[in-house]
């Protein structure tokens, strides 16, 4: 039921992410759109999923970004998954109890992706040179999606908290 969940929300956020892409495309400051499944990706990964269970969900919102954002396929896929890895080895539970917290952890996590991305862009992409044109995107994207992180994180965490599966011993055998 937790994974139905995690997964309808990390497809919500996506189409609401390129909606903001397409409304946010007036303002000046190109790549201010955040990343909105990045603090999702970055909560299950803090708060102890399984390692299966928390890859396959970021393999599944990584694979809908790649077909949002017309990436080629397997980039945010493949980053996605990375970052999860990453954040569960981070081991941060603690730290991503609170809004003065998730905001920097949100920021940080979201130049490791960029840097990410544009490494593989100039390494596997048609032009190697795009990723240093994509360079002065990765700050104003890195606070776009620090500033929405709590929203997400909050809205994950009710999730968590409602959805809750019991501890073993109090299960009832089916």
């Amino acid at each position: 039921m937790r994974n139905t969940i995690l997964l309808l929300m990390g497809l919500s956020l996506l189409f609401i992410q390129s909606s903001m892409f397409w409304l946010l495309g007036w303002v000046p400051v190109s790549g201010l759109t955040p990343s909105l499944i990045l603090p999702l990706i970055v909560f299950m990964g803090v708060h102890e999923y399984s390692l299966a269970r928390g890859a396959a969900l970021a393999c599944v919102m990584g694979y809908g970004l790649d077909l949002l954002a017309a990436a080629p396929v397997g980039l945010f896929t493949f980053v996605s998954v990375a970052t999860f890895v990453l954040a569960r080895a981070a081991g941060v539970r603690l730290a991503a109890q609170h809004i003065i917290t998730q905001v920097p952890l949100a920021f940080v996590f979201s130049l490791v992706q960029s840097v990410m991305v544009l490494v593989l862009l100039a390494i596997f992409g048609a032009n190697p040179h795009g990723a240093r044109e994509m360079l002065s995107l990765v700050l104003p994207h890195a606070i776009g999606t620090a500033l929405f992180s709590p929203i997400v994180f909050r809205i994950a965490s009710k999730l968590h908290q409602t959805v809750g599966v019991p501890p073993r011993a109090e299960r009832t055998p089916s």
